[in-house]
């Protein structure tokens, strides 16, 4: 708070923080509701949102629309009005928050504009942060218009393009936060660049990671039925009773079991899990070596609690079956990582770039 009191885009770094904000709210309700079955709830929407259902006759109107989709005919046919409600309120609320955040960049963009404190550097990347944030939405929208033809579920793929669509705006508009509040130049001797390759190779790894925890959470085609990977070998540190379960290569390539198979993909989030920690390892030993600045060991202390406390969310979640309250708490501890992540990377600059 002390660096930004100091920084001449106080303002616009609180708008742009506000927003990396509610893209982790968003985030984390669109996994509550992923975990609660809620996502194809609402079969339409108008741009501008709709009025939620405040009587009876409103809801049943609602309801009516749900019954006519595939969820409802294959998967939820005995469901009432009364368990219809909570699943429409959480699909509501993801959808009511990503039009709250539009509302406020957009606000605050001509707002700042009108004020004259965007500088010319700075357009390039307001242009590209609205792309991203339309993209987001229509990513959204095809990844649940997939769910409502004729099969009741949303691809894997489609779920891990939407999760990491808003990773990659969140980590735009995080950067360009940090680029505000830290606009001095650094010192170019710094030791801490000895430090970014191990941390970009971290980032990468943990970016794949996020990626299979998407499809862990999503639905795989099975023999039988749509299988989600994180409900099957509920055991730790073994699948079941093996190191590797025999249906990680029960696919006839590679590809397929790597992408398409259920007990390969979570034996592959596993595996990352372990690599992340060793990763962690070398790049806290490497840092003991090196003189680093206040910023540089505060990212790495960061990602020390963080991987620590998500890989003990992750075996909890497992071992669990995934309820809903880990599964929520272990998506947020991998967007803390991710953010810290960013921080890091940042800070191992040899220079901030002047606005």
């Amino acid at each position: 708070m002390h660096l930004i009191s100091k920084s001449l885009y106080k303002p616009i770094i609180y708008w742009l923080l506000t927003g990396c904000l509610l893209i982790y709210i968003m985030v984390v309700v669109g996994g509550l509701t992923r975990l609660t079955h809620s996502g194809l709830s609402i079969t339409d929407w108008s741009f501008m949102g709709s009025i939620p259902p405040f009587n009876e006759q409103m809801w049943q109107q609602r309801f009516e629309k749900y019954q006519q989709s595939p969820e409802f005919i294959k998967v939820n046919l005995t469901m009432t009005l009364q368990e219809f409600k909570p699943i429409f309120l959480w699909e509501y609320i993801h959808r009511m928050i990503g039009r709250v955040m539009m509302y406020i960049f957009a606000i605050g963009f001509i707002y700042f504009l009108l004020k004259k404190k965007i500088t010319k550097p700075m357009w390039p990347k307001f242009g590209l942060l609205f792309f991203m944030g339309a993209m987001q939405a229509v990513i959204g929208w095809w990844m649940v218009y997939s769910g409502l033809q004729q099969k009741p579920a949303v691809s894997h793929f489609r779920l891990a393009t939407h999760l990491m669509s808003a990773f990659t705006l969140f980590a735009f508009t995080f950067w360009f936060a940090l680029q505000l509040i830290f606009t001095e130049k650094k010192d170019t001797e710094s030791e801490g660049k000895k430090l970014q390759k191990v941390s970009v190779l971290f980032f990468c790894v943990l970016i794949v990671q996020i990626i299979y925890g998407a499809f862990t959470a999503g639905f795989v085609e099975g023999n039988a039925a749509k299988i989600r990977p994180g409900h099957i070998f509920n055991t730790w540190p073994k699948m079941g009773d093996s190191w590797v379960a025999e249906q990680v290569t029960m696919k006839p390539t590679l590809y397929q079991n790597l992408f398409e198979n259920a007990s390969g993909i979570q034996f592959m989030h596993r595996t990352l899990a372990i690599i992340i920690v060793i990763l962690l390892c070398i790049l806290w030993y490497k840092s003991t070596k090196l003189k680093l600045n206040v910023q540089q060991n505060l990212g790495v202390s960061l990602l020390i609690f963080g991987v620590t406390i998500q890989f003990i969310l992750g075996v909890l979640t497992l071992l669990y079956n995934v309820p809903v309250i880990m599964g929520a708490l272990h998506q947020t501890g991998a967007f803390f990582l991710f953010a810290s992540c960013l921080y890091l990377l940042f800070q191992l600059k040899t220079k901030n770039i002047k606005q």
